[in-house]
């Protein structure tokens, strides 16, 4: 049986944080859990967009439970102002879904200094997660749903690399930081599980799907392949963040190439699961931001 998001469960009493959630996958994704009575935090850098995100969403879904969170994953200081400001408020949390992504675009680096895919991809995701870490796990299901890409397969994470210090190649750098991300989900679980904890992180990745990721780049190329509309390829992401999960579970469409589908487990490289590449990532990220998860 194909999964639908017909099929997720009342979401009552439980609160959902999504990034990148204006446009998109991140959209769709607010949309549906709305729909099954979540209380949804729609987070993006663009204020404007997110009260128009919203309003679109309580059009549709009159009875929903929907705020607002400005934050810039571009910037670690941003972060770090929201996700402070949401702690010290006191507002439960349930599940955070890790969502926005940019791809292609020309060079250039993060506020901070880290080259622009892998900052906003990666880093920017990691310090939202430890410094909302915490809250989540005072949740009886606690989650971290990371989204990925099929471009980790080819991704290596190469740390004389991740402030532009090599002439720039969109393709390596994306796959670079989209790998990080797989990486991080499955290190995280690592250290989950270590610590004796409830809470679960999980990956999951869209297929192929049309959104607005390829408008810095060429938008015409999406008409190349067997795409699918953001709405079913939010479904991975919806599976992954209200479905039970096996531990270290990636979820990605279970068409050919899981470029379209319905979720199921998908692909992880090789790469992605060895330890020693998990730790090296994570101990990089705690220094470089100097922000480190407290367990």
């Amino acid at each position: 049986m194909n999964w639908t998001p017909e099929k997720i469960k009342d979401q009552s009493g439980k609160t959902f944080l999504v990034t990148g959630a204006n446009t998109g996958l991140g959209f769709e994704t607010c949309l549906e859990l709305a729909k099954k009575s979540a209380r949804v935090i729609l987070t993006g850098r663009n204020e404007k967009k997110l009260v128009k995100a919203r309003d679109q969403i309580a059009a549709e879904v009159p009875s929903a439970r929907l705020d607002i969170g400005v934050m810039d994953l571009n910037s670690i200081s941003s972060v770090k102002t929201f996700a402070q400001g949401f702690v010290q408020s006191g507002q439960s949390l349930d599940v955070l879904i890790n969502n926005a992504g940019i791809m292609f675009p020309p060079a250039s680096l993060t506020a901070d200094g880290f080259e622009a895919q892998f900052g906003v991809n990666f880093i920017g995701h990691y310090v939202l997660s430890a410094l909302l870490f915490q809250t989540l796990k005072k949740s009886a299901h606690g989650r971290v749903v990371t989204l990925s890409s099929m471009a980790h397969r080819n991704g290596k994470i190469d740390f004389d690399n991740l402030k532009l210090e090599k002439p720039f190649d969109k393709f390596r750098e994306y796959g670079q930081s989209k790998v990080a991300d797989l990486i991080f989900a499955i290190e995280l679980q690592r250290k989950i599980v270590a610590s004796g904890l409830a809470l679960a992180s999980v990956a999951a990745h869209p297929g192929v799907s049309k959104t607005e990721l390829l408008r810095t780049d060429k938008p015409e190329m999406i008409e190349t392949v067997a795409y699918m509309e953001a709405n079913q390829g939010a479904f991975s992401t919806l599976f992954a963040a209200t479905e039970k999960m096996e531990q270290f579970a990636y979820i990605g469409p279970d068409g050919e190439g899981e470029v379209n589908g319905y979720p199921a487990p998908a692909f992880v490289a090789p790469y992605a699961l060895e330890p020693k590449i998990g730790e090296a990532l994570w101990s990089y990220a705690g220094k470089e931001t100097g922000i480190i998860f407290d367990f």
